[in-house]
């Protein structure tokens, strides 16, 4: 499914990030940069352990905020770590508003063209899918309809029930033109 927003496509897919081919993919990361399971470690799994190595240099990353690394030898060129908020700490929706914009930054500041995006926060930590939906689409779309060099976002999701969930949220904002 998708939009297009100002001069850039939001786009929707099933599938495996680590097998997108952008500017930069997101990584739904935990502070301290350890990329041992779920998303990050298939990042770091198919990548190499270059990717890993760099976070370690890198050491640490606040809630809501976001760094990036090479990619090593997945398809896109970078990897944007950012972490989202665990449910029950506090103040989840504006986390996960500024995890989404900070990593949305990070790939104009590096003059990417296109970024993809996971569900943040929804697996260990816990966020609801349609939660996650609406606060990641709110930002991505604000973010489109202003002044930026990205032509394409992604948003990349794991089964065909967290797809369903964004597409809803996206149609409900952004109703397809007869």
């Amino acid at each position: 499914m998708q939009r297009l927003i100002n001069k850039s496509v939001l786009d929707l897919v099933e599938g495996d990030i680590t097998d997108i081919e952008t500017g930069a993919i997101v990584n739904a990361a935990n502070s301290h940069l350890k990329h041992g399971g779920g998303v990050a470690g298939a990042i770091v799994r198919k990548g190499g352990w270059i990717i890993q190595e760099e976070s370690d240099r890198i050491g640490h990353c606040p809630v809501g905020q976001a760094v990036i690394t090479g990619a090593g030898t997945l398809r896109a060129g970078y990897v944007i770590h950012t972490v989202g908020p665990r449910m029950g700490e506090g103040n989840e929706d504006k986390k996960l508003r500024s995890a989404t914009l900070q990593s949305l930054q990070l790939a104009d500041d590096k003059h990417l063209q296109s970024i993809a995006f996971p569900a943040i926060s929804t697996g260990i930590f816990g966020y609801p899918v349609d939660r996650c939906a609406g606060v990641m689409l709110a930002v991505v779309i604000d973010y489109l309809q202003g002044d930026t060099g990205l032509e394409k976002v992604v948003f990349c999701l794991y089964g065909k029930e967290n797809l369903a969930v964004f597409m809803k949220e996206l149609e409900s904002r952004l109703p397809q033109q007869a």
